[in-house]
């Protein structure tokens, strides 16, 4: 998320990084080390609020995988959207999800896709990678959903970069021309 958040900026877009509000147990987060590490870096981070999807042209969602689905934290988010909704105000907003997982067939598709579903219901965009530059056949990275990281193979390397830096350049270009920019 801050690799997306960093090159996003660095194509001159207006960025807020936030993380959904936890709700695992103390105990569950304690017993394992990644998750732990994982709070502690994201310590910093505001909390999402429903206001930030509507400030934002377009949002690139990040989640590891649960089971093949994203995490309860997201789905608690997206479960406070109905207001928002109703309105209108997630209409023709460009969404797009990357993800992670502890192994190599851990979900990835299926946790955005699933996450995909809801932004059908809101009437946004769905942007995915597709196989729009050559670096996909080349690197051979990731899938056309959407950026993805397996924790199995170690730390997030220059591959799993060169595939977001793709995603988040790809959510930029149709944000804008929805725009009209």
């Amino acid at each position: 998320a801050k690799a997306a958040a960093e090159e996003a900026e660095a194509a001159g877009a207006a960025v807020r990084l936030r993380k959904v509000a936890e709700n695992a147990p103390p105990e569950a987060i304690r017993s394992n080390p990644d998750w732990v590490a994982h709070r502690e870096a994201v310590a910093d981070l505001e909390e999402a609020e429903i206001d930030d999807l509507e400030w934002a042209d377009a949002v690139m969602w990040g989640t590891p995988t649960r089971y093949g689905v994203p995490c309860s934290q997201i789905r608690q988010f997206v479960d406070q959207t109905g207001g928002l909704w109703q309105r209108g105000g997630l209409v023709n907003k460009v969404m797009s999800t990357f993800v992670s997982t502890q192994t190599s067939h851990g979900g990835q598709e299926t946790t955005i896709l699933t996450m995909n579903n809801t932004f059908y219901h809101w009437g946004a965009i769905v942007v995915g990678i597709g196989y729009t530059d050559p670096a996909m056949f080349e690197l051979e990275l990731g899938n056309p959903y959407g950026a993805s990281h397996i924790a199995n193979a170690g730390p997030v390397n220059e591959k799993n970069r060169q595939e977001l830096r793709i995603q988040v350049r790809r959510v930029l270009e149709i944000a804008a021309k929805i725009k009209g920019e």
